[in-house]
């Protein structure tokens, strides 16, 4: 039996600060599901369910990569009817991975978001791979181990970084940046590629667990992602 992979897609659809489109961000996910959906199986939840805002800046930025050319026209099925997450977050038992997709609007919704909090809290608990890239580390942040530790505490980590922000001109509109966060945790190391824009992915654990924590930079950190993802799942 395919091992199950629960995928995360963020609900936000709008940067309050400026009321301009946001969402879930195309390669980011694309990617990764053309190297997982052949080897498991996947549901893709958010938190309001239904459709998941796909980020149209995404779409017009990445119109030259075919695999996101593929996706986007291909499966919107995979995030038009996505499951509310409340639906699963007592159904932990059934998966074996958890991976969460970047994005501007996971800073909006999923950050906060008690049961996206609860999910990565039970699969960490449970040993089993919690995954994100790009932005999509940010659901990390305020997450806690059974004892009430950050669940990053020890771990090294990446994701989107302040100068690749600088460099998408939302710094302004954002309300906190993201790698800044991730180095404030205690004991966490914050590690990104040598120049931006360029892929890293981090494996590392999650604290007293044992869980494998896998981090991605950007978006051109997504198929590693999903590569590691796959390994950790023993395939």
């Amino acid at each position: 039996m395919a091992p199950k992979v629960l995928i995360v897609l963020t609900s936000a659809d709008k940067i309050p600060a400026n009321g301009s489109p946001t969402g879930w961000y195309l390669p980011e996910f694309a990617h990764p599901w053309a190297v997982l959906h052949e080897k498991t199986e996947l549901t893709i939840a958010s938190p309001k369910g239904g459709e998941a805002p796909l980020d149209q800046a995404s779409v017009e930025m990445f119109k030259s990569d075919a695999t996101s050319v593929d996706f986007l026209n291909n499966h919107k099925d995979l995030w038009t009817n996505t499951v509310k997450l409340a639906d699963v977050a007592n159904r932990v038992g059934e998966y074996d991975a958890i991976f969460y997709v970047g994005g501007h609007g996971p800073m909006f919704d999923l950050h906060y978001d008690p049961v996206s909090l609860g999910l990565i809290q039970a699969f960490a608990a449970a040993k089993k791979p919690v995954a994100a890239v790009c932005h999509g580390p940010t659901v990390f942040l305020r997450a806690t181990t059974a004892q009430g530790e950050p669940l990053l505490s020890g771990a090294t980590v990446t994701g989107f970084s302040n100068e690749e922000e600088d460099q998408a001109q939302k710094t302004q509109f954002m309300p906190y940046m993201l790698e800044t966060e991730l180095k404030k945790i205690n004991n966490v190391k914050y590690v990104k590629a040598d120049q931006a824009w360029g892929e890293k992915v981090v494996v590392s654990q999650v604290a007293g667990t044992g869980s494998p924590l896998i981090t991605g930079q950007n978006p051109a950190s997504a198929t590693g992602v999903g590569k590691e993802i796959l390994k950790a799942l023993g395939l």
